[in-house]
């Protein structure tokens, strides 16, 4: 008997389901940043075993949203759920269920698919802070299954993957046994240096960049050539990214080209290009162009 089925991980900015899926996966897929809102798109990731495969859709956290961009985040999140076999709702440890958390929550009592409850971050937090989480969450609706984890530390992640593949549905093998992710190459490199530049920039900054890949060739050594145009909000942003002598815009190039090559598995050539592209968050076409879809 084989199983298969499409797996939403779902809660708000920042609490891990980036690391988390790339746990799982055990490949870099997706972002990780100490910021929220780093996820912008819905990554499907694939786990494949000899009697299972498990499809991951790596939902943006939703909240308030404040621009066209953050409009389409939280839709695509939402969306998600409704396709999906079986939902982890993740979150962390707190006193209470903050607005954020209830809002997901109150989405997702009257579906009829099995929900998880994942407190993720036990490892930074106190046991009784942990303990007053799970009785706080677990009392305010049913969950199928209550999962405490470390995704940074890997605790419990193979306790949650047999719990997921037991409630999983039979069906067939959706995706190839060596296919990871359903997202192009160049869909990955660009989030690579979004990912760098999240890590390095300050904070006015960040949620205001986007990735525009320019050319992305591979010689007839292997070895790629990549431009890249990194889009900036504001011209005081430009000076930022590039940095005094050019030693910010250095450390962004350095640290994503040594990324892509791992996950390329070739050499890079790497040219990175900051552009000002005024509110391109709220600008329809900008949005198409960048890959943000569905925008109405």
């Amino acid at each position: 008997m084989f199983k298969s089925g499409f797996v939403t991980i779902i809660g708000r900015p920042n609490v891990g389901k980036s690391t988390l899926t790339n746990k799982i996966i055990g490949e870099k897929l997706s972002i990780v940043s100490c910021r929220p809102q780093t996820t912008r798109n819905n990554i499907k990731s694939v786990l494949t075993k000899e009697d299972y495969q498990l499809v991951f859709v790596d939902t943006p956290g939703i909240h308030k949203p404040r621009h066209r961009l953050g409009e389409y985040m939280v839709k695509v999140a939402e969306e998600s759920v409704r396709e999906v076999d079986l939902i982890l709702f993740m979150t962390t440890p707190q006193e209470e269920i903050g607005k954020g958390d209830l809002k997901i929550l109150e989405g997702l009592k009257d579906t009829k698919k099995p929900v998880f409850l994942i407190i993720n971050k036990t490892d930074e937090n106190p046991p009784e802070l942990v303990a007053k989480a799970l009785e706080k969450y677990s009392g305010y609706m049913e969950f199928t299954e209550i999962v405490p984890i470390s995704a940074k530390k890997s605790k419990n992640i193979e306790t949650l993957i047999d719990l997921m593949v037991k409630y999983i549905p039979e069906g067939p093998k959706y995706y190839p046994d060596d296919m990871i992710t359903d997202q192009q190459e160049r869909f990955i490199i660009s989030e690579i240096v979004r990912e760098k530049a999240l890590k390095l920039l300050s904070e006015e900054v960040p949620h205001g960049i986007a990735v525009e890949i320019l050319t992305m060739k591979q010689n007839n050594n292997g070895n790629y050539h990549i431009d890249v145009n990194l889009l900036c909000e504001k011209d005081s942003h430009k000076g930022i990214i590039i940095g005094k002598g050019g030693q910010m815009l250095k450390r962004i190039s350095t640290y994503a080209r040594q990324d892509m090559e791992k996950f390329l598995e070739s050499k890079v050539n790497l040219k990175i290009w900051v552009k000002v592209k005024k509110d391109w968050r709220d600008s329809q076409f900008m949005l198409k162009e960048l890959g943000y879809k569905d925008q109405r």
